[in-house]
C-alpha cells in the first residue's frame, strides 16, 4: 500500500530506534581549563651538560617573576610538575601564563662561578597532552 504523495507508507520505512546501539550519557566541554603548562630547558655556558633539580627552578622561576612583576609576580602559584635533566614541566594558573611567560622571557639568567645559566620557553598550552604528544605522555610521568 503507498501513500497519496508517492512515497512509502509507514510500515514500509525501518523504524530508527532499532538501529541505534549506543546512546550518549553524557557531554562535557571545557571552555576554559583552570590550569595551563609550561615547557622549560635550561640553557648554560659551562662545560658539562645542564641539569636542573626542584629547588632551582622553584627560585629561577621566582626569580624571574620578581624581577618583571615584583610582589604580584612572586605570588603566582606554580606547580612543578617534573624535572628531567635540563627539561623541566610546570603548571600555572590559566590566566597567569602570560605573565610567567614574559617574565621568564624577560629574564636575564643567573650566573654563579662565571658559567651564566637561563631558562628558555620551549612549550606552553592549556593542554598538557598537547604538548607532549600521545607518544610523551607516558614517557612524562615514567622515570
Amino acid at each position: 500500500m503507498s501513500s497519496s504523495k508517492g512515497g512509502p507508507t509507514q510500515s514500509q520505512r525501518a523504524p530508527k530506534a532499532h538501529l541505534e546501539t549506543s546512546h550518549e550519557i553524557l557531554t562535557c566541554t571545557i571552555k576554559s581549563p583552570q590550569f595551563s603548562y609550561a615547557h622549560l630547558e635550561l640553557s648554560t655556558n659551562g662545560p658539562e651538560p645542564a641539569q636542573l633539580d626542584d629547588l632551582q627552578v622553584k627560585s629561577y622561576c621566582t626569580a624571574a617573576l620578581r624581577q618583571f612583576l615584583g610582589l604580584t609576580g612572586e605570588a603566582i602559584s606554580l606547580d612543578i610538575l617534573k624535572v628531567d635533566g635540563a627539561d623541566c614541566w610546570l603548571r600555572v594558573p590559566r590566566q597567569d601564563l602570560g605573565s610567567f611567560a614574559a617574565a621568564i622571557t624577560a629574564w636575564k639568567g643567573a650566573s654563579d662561578g662565571g658559567v651564566h645559566s637561563v631558562l628558555r620557553i620551549k612549550q606552553c598550552s592549556d593542554w598538557l597532552g598537547a604538548m607532549v604528544g600521545s607518544d610523551g605522555q607516558d614517557a612524562l610521568w615514567d622515570s
